[in-house]
Formats: structure tokens, C-alpha cells, sequence
């Protein structure tokens, strides 16, 4: 060993030891935190302030994806001091909606995998688990319906975002492509797929379940099927992957949103969610979104669904630019208010990091 490597070894032993002194005060100002205060635990607001601000001062070499989700671990794990929290997803194990809640919550969260997202809400309704992690859309498909009726009908409120690149993988117990008879998947990972499945298993039969981790599961047990699902859940249920990255789209992403009992506080870039329906005279829409225009409040999606309460009729999903306690954005929702026949503040959150 050179005189030069030595030092520069010796060097990295003394930053470990100041890292770890560092992250043991860390924790025991954490804990202070955590006894000062009553509530929750978990801010979003606050944690989504940190990450900015380590992405903003890092000065690499380390990406500064790596160094946000290490900074996530370390507020994960001094969460979990004080008994942490519970959060609830859409399971089985290894599904995209468990990754999402890992990236926003870290591994040392108490996750509850759940069978279907109505069983979501009501974990968090009932107050067995602190947070739900449910898909709300997906880049490629579009809406998911389930979640846009759950969040219309709870009392829930949205408290953050995920934004989670989805990359699909062909597996199965042989990792073979030879004999593969049937593909199963969620019906949205299907349909991201479907144009690699015509050119690669235009013969195989596609049968929609679940989950895409309920595919991998399936699959696991059946000789002639292959699932699409997460390299995650090739690994939980010891599949091989035949092709990897298959989704048509190589942007392919998926936003979720987190669900509490509480919104969140400001963080300094935020979105707020809403739904609402227009009354029905000419021009009704556009006198709807006026305020939004007329207080410099940006507008980044907007849906219309079926309202369901009588024919012709829709709903508008919408998100903002900006925290409903913004002076802005606070002046346009009283004016939306009484433009509107009905509408539900959905929440306000900080953006999620790509």
C-alpha cells in the first residue's frame, strides 16, 4: 500500500467517525423534536424542505438522487425512535406502490400491504395506519379512476406527491420466453406494454389481475406464465427477468399521492389539489377558472370525469400552482368558491422530486 493511499484511507476512517457522531446528535435532536411536540411525527412539509436543501448544497460527486434518498433513510430511521409510523399501500409486496411508499417514507416505516386501494383509504380512515400511498396517474395510461372517486367521497386529505419512474420487466420461473402461454399484470401495466407484448408474445394470452406483485406471485406458481412486474418483485418471488425495461414509453411514470387526516404546511413549492363542477349556463368553465388567471395562479392539470349524479354531468379535477395559505392562491379558492356549484379543497402538499 502507498504512502498516498494510506492517508487518503486514514482520511476517509476519521469522516466516518464524524458522520456517525454527527448522525447520533442528529437523532437526539430528533428525539428532543419529538418530545416537545404533540401530533404527528411526520411533516411533510418540513422533510420535503430538507431534501431541497441537501439537493441544492450538494456539491457531488454523488448524484443528488443518491443523496436525497439517503437523507430520507436517516429521517426514516430517527422516526423510528419513537415507535415511527404506519403507512398503508397497495400490495402485495413488491409492488410500484410499495417502492413510492418507500421513496417518500423510508424503510424504516411500518408498511401495511393492502389487497385494493378502497382498503387503503379505509387503513387510514380508521386510524390503523398514519398514511396511505395509493396511485393517482400514470404518464403513459392516464387516471386511475378508483383513486379520484375514493378521494372525492373521504374526508382524507392529500399531504405529499411521488413521482416514481416505472420500469416494466418480463419474468417468470424459467426466464425463458420459450413456452410462455399467458402474461398476467395489472391492467395498466398491460396497456404500457402493449405494443412490446404485440412484437414479442403476440400469441401469449394477457390476463389483467390485482397487482403487478400479485402477477409475480401467480406466476411463480404456473410453469406456463410470465408476469410484468417490478425487478423488486422478480426478487421477492425468486422469478427470472426475460426482458427488462418493455414499457413502450421509456418516460414511463407514475404519480402517487400520499393520504392522512392532514394536509400539509407550506413548504415554499406546493400544489393544491381540487375537484369542483361548473354550474350549467354558457360559458360556465371558463368563468370557473377565471380567478385562477386573474390572481397569477398557474394551472398544471386539469380533468373532467363523469359526476355521476345525472347525465351530461362532470366533475373537474384540478391542481395549482402554490399552498392554499399562499395570499394569492387563498384570494382565487374564495372566488372559486363562489363560482362553483360544488367544491372540495382535495389538499395542499409540496411538489415531489423527480
Amino acid at each position: 500500500m502507498t504512502d498516498t493511499l494510506k492517508k487518503i484511507r486514514t482520511r476517509i476512517d476519521a469522516i466516518d467517525y464524524s458522520i456517525v457522531d454527527l448522525l447520533g446528535e442528529r437523532a437526539a435532536l430528533a428525539q428532543d423534536i419529538g418530545h416537545a411536540k404533540s401530533g404527528a411525527k411526520y411533516r411533510p412539509e418540513r422533510e420535503a424542505q430538507v431534501l431541497r436543501r441537501v439537493a441544492a448544497r450538494n456539491p457531488g460527486p454523488l448524484p443528488a438522487a443518491a443523496l436525497t434518498h439517503l437523507y430520507t433513510e436517516i429521517m426514516s430511521a430517527c422516526r423510528a425512535l419513537e415507535d415511527g409510523i404506519a403507512v398503508a399501500y397497495l400490495g402485495p409486496q413488491g409492488t410500484f406502490s410499495e417502492e413510492a411508499a418507500i421513496r417518500q417514507f423510508g424503510s424504516q416505516t411500518h408498511l401495511h400491504p393492502c389487497a385494493t386501494i378502497d382498503d387503503v383509504f379505509h387503513q387510514v380512515e380508521t386510524g390503523a395506519a398514519h398514511y396511505g400511498v395509493v396511485p393517482i396517474e400514470n404518464s403513459t395510461e392516464g387516471s386511475i379512476s378508483r383513486t379520484h372517486d375514493l378521494l372525492l367521497a373521504t374526508p382524507l386529505k392529500v399531504c405529499g406527491e411521488v413521482l416514481l419512474a416505472v420500469h416494466q420487466c418480463l419474468m417468470s420461473k424459467s426466464g425463458k420466453a420459450a413456452g410462455v402461454k399467458k402474461i398476467l399484470s395489472h391492467s395498466q401495466s398491460l396497456a404500457q406494454c402493449h405494443e412490446w407484448l404485440n412484437q414479442h408474445h403476440a400469441k401469449a394470452r394477457r390476463v389483467p389481475v390485482v397487482s403487478n406483485a400479485e402477477a409475480a406471485r401467480l406466476a411463480a406458481k404456473d410453469a406456463n406464465a410470465a408476469a410484468i412486474a417490478s425487478k423488486t418483485a422478480a426478487a421477492v418471488y425468486n422469478l427470472k427477468i426475460i426482458a427488462a425495461n418493455i414499457e413502450d414509453q421509456p418516460k414511463n411514470t407514475t404519480r402517487f399521492v400520499v393520504i392522512a387526516a392532514h394536509d400539509a404546511g407550506p413548504s415554499g413549492d406546493d400544489k393544491t389539489s381540487l375537484v369542483m363542477s361548473t354550474r350549467n349556463l354558457p360559458g360556465a368553465i371558463h368563468s370557473l377558472l377565471t380567478p385562477l388567471a386573474l390572481h397569477g395562479v398557474g394551472m398544471t392539470r386539469l380533468e373532467s370525469r363523469p359526476a355521476r349524479t345525472g347525465r351530461w354531468e362532470y366533475l373537474f379535477y384540478v391542481d395549482i400552482e402554490g399552498h392554499q395559505q399562499d395570499a394569492n392562491v387563498a384570494l382565487a379558492l374564495r372566488e372559486l368558491t363562489d363560482q362553483a356549484a360544488f367544491m372540495k379543497n382535495l389538499g395542499s402538499y409540496p411538489v415531489g422530486m423527480v
